[in-house]
């Protein structure tokens, strides 16, 4: 019977190791998420009127089955990996698999997402647009809907966009990824500054890392 060699035991040891700490890396972003769930659930439920028939918020407003209904949302655009239509039996879903990363290419998305948003306005409803907070990924979707739908310039749609949701806040990448949005739609930029170089944590204010869903 052979004997393992030293080498190949701790190689063993570290790669069960390595599977163990990614383990409880899942586990501990599961508890975060849904810690943090529970917090928008609560304190930011409520979806955002940003365009006719358009409305953005985070995984609150998405939550809220009453507040859904009574606005006559009739479609819901999933912008996040990790989150799952919450209630499919009763609203129509599109879900767009990104990270909130910087190097996420979420303009290459663009178009299937307008096309959803269009033809759930067009049937006589109304869409929401959210991701996990609210302030990243589905804002730069809406954001990019709104230079394209109305000929706005990137400045104006986050101005507007701002006003009715404060906390906006796309990442560096996205912020990027607008700016040439706007040049190939009007072939110049209103924005010449990238204003979010900094990741949004999972959850503001809760002293989590900086991580992306």
């Amino acid at each position: 019977m052979s004997v393992p060699e030293a080498g190949q035991s701790a190689g063993r040891d570290e790669q069960e190791m390595d599977n163990y700490e990614q383990h409880q890396t899942r586990v501990l972003m599961a508890l975060m998420q849904g810690l943090c769930a529970a917090r928008y659930r609560k304190a930011d439920n409520t979806p955002c009127l940003v365009d006719q028939g358009l409305y953005l918020g985070s995984v609150g407003a998405a939550l809220n089955n009453e507040a859904l209904k009574s606005l006559n949302i009739t479609h819901i655009l999933v912008v996040a990996r990790s989150l799952n239509p919450a209630f499919p039996a009763e609203f129509t879903y599109k879900k767009i698999e990104v990270l909130d990363s910087p190097d996420t290419d979420l303009g290459k998305h663009f178009g299937e997402c307008f096309t959803f948003i269009d033809e759930g306005t067009c049937t006589g409803g109304n869409v929401l647009v959210h991701c996990f907070a609210g302030r990243s990924r589905s804002v730069t979707v809406v954001l990019a809907y709104l230079m394209k739908k109305h000929q706005m310039s990137l400045q104006s749609a986050m101005s507007l966009v701002r006003s009715k949701r404060p906390q906006i806040a796309p990442n560096a990448g996205f912020i990027s990824q607008l700016v040439n949005f706007e040049k190939s739609l009007q072939g110049l930029t209103t924005v010449g500054v990238i204003l979010h170089a900094k990741l949004p944590s999972v959850c503001s204010g809760a002293g989590t890392k900086n991580v992306a869903i």
